[in-house]
């Protein structure tokens, strides 16, 4: 019987994007498949996209500028990795807040239409600064 060629598989962290805050990276290619970690719209200097604080200490989060930042970060790791968000096959999002979903969605149908990816958008307690408001994860198929 001949033997099935393994599909390769091949991790990578993007020069010029926020690292990881462990130990995992940007994206990961299984085969024809890229598997994007979950991202935020924090920078390179660990700031983050879509917050304003005061002088009084008051903060603001815009849930639209944050959206924004996290595809374009999405889109940047997929380029590094050989793909575009148009290959993008399902999306997961995570949402501090439901209320948020509005604008969320608005920011959304920016990048993407009715033949864009699958996707699911979840509630959840909290993300790992208290900046965000937003993280999404995405898989993309792209034929090596």
């Amino acid at each position: 019987m001949p033997e099935k060629p393994t599909p390769s598989v091949e991790s990578k962290i993007v020069p010029g994007k926020a690292r990881p805050r462990g130990k995992f990276p940007h994206v990961k290619r299984a085969g024809d498949f890229l598997f994007v970690s979950g991202t935020s719209s924090r920078r390179p200097d660990n700031t983050f996209e879509g917050v304003e604080v005061d002088e009084m200490g008051t903060t603001r989060l815009d849930i639209r500028v944050q959206t924004r930042a996290v595809l374009n970060n999405i889109r940047d790791i997929l380029a590094a990795a050989g793909a575009g968000l148009e290959d993008i096959v399902e999306i997961t999002t995570y949402l501090v807040n439901m209320n948020d979903f509005g604008g969320y969605n608005e920011v959304y149908g920016e990048y993407f239409d009715v033949n864009g990816p699958t996707r699911t958008t979840v509630a959840v307690h909290q993300l790992p600064h208290p900046h965000l408001l937003i993280e999404i994860r995405a898989v993309a198929y792209k034929p090596v």
